[in-house]
């Protein structure tokens, strides 16, 4: 029985150790993988793109992921199985969904309203030790996903909008969706929106970021570029980044979630 464990709370606090021992003390046996819990608070969308990315090289198993800035609100709490048979389990605002489709989609999705599967006591604030956590637990001990509460239709459950790219023929408009803990920055963009563009590795581009623009190289890997190098890459998850080889791209661009980068392809 093993449980993967993503969230947004940080190790400085008690938050993940008590989700642990809530979860050992319903299933002992059970095997606890710690994705990450470095995810900026209530940054929804990394987390969600996270998991997506993270979760075709985990065991199957219960998947536990908590990013909640709605806690105590009118999000649902819910448990769902993929297509493949993995159990995910979270709050309603978009985190799970992503990491689906590359599972099979949604085969059902249930929400977590059995009190019998929570703890005793459910605080308004820390749903992670409470509801979800205990929810994992009994799950990862064989409990039916059908006893943990009605049925939802997955048509109702709540979706993020992962911005696209803009790719036309003089400059591509993508947007940051994170910064990873080396500051390389994450676009919405894929290698073939760079194809498209004609824009291969050693080909110069121009970044526009705010009011600055910097000269880039479309590289393979960080080895093509001399320190200090800005380069456009594709990065493990084959998802497009911006790095500086030796340094923090995010840093010094002052670049973080939400912002747009325009890419010049006409670089001189």
């Amino acid at each position: 029985m093993l449980i993967t464990f993503l969230s947004d709370f940080g190790l400085q606090d008690d938050f993940v150790g008590t989700c642990h021992g809530v979860i050992k003390r319903i299933a002992p046996e059970a095997e606890i993988i710690d994705i990450t819990h470095g995810i900026p608070p209530q940054h929804v969308l990394q987390g969600a793109l996270v998991l997506s990315n993270t979760l075709p090289y985990m065991p199957e198993g219960v998947h536990l992921a908590v990013i909640d800035p709605g806690v105590g609100g009118h999000r649902r709490p819910l448990a769902l199985r993929t297509g493949d048979g993995r159990l995910l389990v979270g709050p309603d605002n978009g985190l799970l969904v992503p990491a689906t489709e590359g599972l099979g989609g949604i085969a059902a999705v249930h929400e977590l309203a059995n009190p019998e599967y929570a703890l005793d006591t459910v605080s308004r604030t820390f749903h992670g030790r409470d509801l979800f956590s205990p929810a994992a637990a009994h799950l990862a001990r064989g409990v039916a996903l059908e006893e943990l509460g009605p049925p939802i239709d997955q048509q109702a459950l709540v979706r993020i909008d992962v911005p696209r790219p803009e790719v036309g023929q003089n400059r591509i408009r993508a947007t940051v969706l994170y910064v990873d803990h080396f500051g390389n920055v994450q676009l919405n963009m894929k290698r073939e929106h760079l194809e498209e563009a004609d824009v291969r590795p050693g080909v110069r581009v121009e970044l526009e970021i705010a009011l600055d623009r910097y000269y880039a190289v479309a590289a393979r890997t960080f080895a093509d570029a001399g320190p200090g190098d800005i380069i456009l890459y594709e990065n493990a998850y084959r998802n497009v980044a911006i790095a500086i080889s030796g340094g923090s791209a995010a840093e010094m661009f002052g670049v973080g979630a939400g912002q747009e980068v325009r890419i010049h392809l006409n670089a001189p």
